[in-house]
């Protein structure tokens, strides 16, 4: 269990010594009607994983109600709906009339779209520690689910040996680990997680070994949204795939844009981004501060994405600032 979901656990049990009676209504986001037959549970999280207490179907109104009272302790309500779980705590006093939104599910490819794609390479004399943050923008009136093909998939570079840890963080809800299932192509994983309205975060962790030269390849598996790379003070990236987009001030990191889906870049120096610069710069205006621009157009909506490599969960993508398209160009 995470320091995070720790602290949380904690911090409601002492918030929530008792349980009064918990009830509410269950409200379809893609129809706007009450959602009859909604399963909705109390469950409780614990060191053994989640328990559940009680389990109910909402009625025609959408309607339900828990009349027995829930052991001391932090409670989660979970609602089941086409297959994808609704999670929202119920704090003190909090338990009556409670407001629960679900979608309609689909495996409907296209619903959610990447938005923004970052590769963060953090070379050492013997290794590359690779971070990749993927960001999903969910439709606003269905949530994608496809437990055959899985919601993400993303190519795995063979040097990796198979071992890359997911952390997803979704809307509303707390950092979590999903496990990498192997596909029918060959270096190719998906994950079995839905993808709801609002954005949703994939990070990827994993180390390849060190060539020499040293190089690193890999393969770009979604066609919508921008993909960069990102690489430390003292690393320089070189290829006919990438160029220099520019230095993000505070960390003095190097931003590439990656023009080619698959691509190899030669990685010259090593270095890694710094937690203490990362962090840092999260309290910074994220409006549009300066950037060194090397060409003369920045894309419209663009994200730096840092510091995923930080922690064993990587908790830490910290989205440094927002740039502005160029007038002039």
């Amino acid at each position: 269990m995470s320091s995070a979901v720790r602290s949380l656990l904690i911090g409601l049990a002492i918030l929530a010594p008792t349980f009064a009676a918990v009830d509410g209504v269950v409200t379809n986001g893609t129809t706007g009607q009450p959602q009859p037959d909604a399963i909705v549970s109390l469950v409780q999280p614990g060191q053994g994983g989640m328990q559940t207490l009680f389990s109910v179907k909402t009625d025609a109104q959408g309607k339900f109600k828990f009349d027995k009272e829930a052991p001391p302790g932090p409670i989660l309500l979970q609602t089941l709906y086409q297959g994808v779980l609704y999670n929202q705590p119920v704090l003190p006093g909090s338990g009556s009339g409670m407001h629960v939104q679900v979608y309609d599910a689909t495996n409907k490819p296209g619903i959610a779209k990447v938005t923004q794609h970052f590769i963060v390479l953090q070379p050492t004399a013997t290794d590359i520690t690779v971070s990749e943050g993927i960001l999903y923008q969910g439709d606003p009136k269905l949530a994608y689910s496809d437990p055959v093909n899985g919601s993400f998939r993303f190519y795995l570079p063979p040097e990796a040996n198979g071992k890359v840890q997911v952390t997803i963080n979704s809307p509303g809800g707390m950092p979590i680990q999903r496990p990498a299932e192997k596909t029918k192509q060959a270096n190719v994983y998906k994950i079995d997680y839905p993808i709801k309205p609002g954005e949703t975060r994939f990070d990827l962790n994993y180390v390849v070994p060190a060539t020499n030269p040293m190089t690193f390849s890999t393969k770009i598996l979604h066609t919508e949204g921008s993909s960069d790379l990102v690489a430390p003070q003292g690393v320089t990236l070189k290829g006919d795939d990438i160029e220099l987009a520019g230095t993000e001030p505070t960390t003095q990191a190097s931003i590439y844009r990656i023009k080619s889906a698959n691509f190899t870049v030669q990685v010259e120096g090593t270095g890694a981004l710094t937690q203490a610069a990362a962090g840092a710069s999260s309290g910074e205006d994220n409006g549009a501060p300066g950037i060194q621009e090397v060409k003369p157009r920045i894309y419209d909506r663009l994200y730096w994405i840092l510091g995923m490599a930080f922690g064993v969960l990587a908790l830490g993508s910290i989205v440094l600032y927002r740039s502005k398209p160029n007038p002039t160009a």
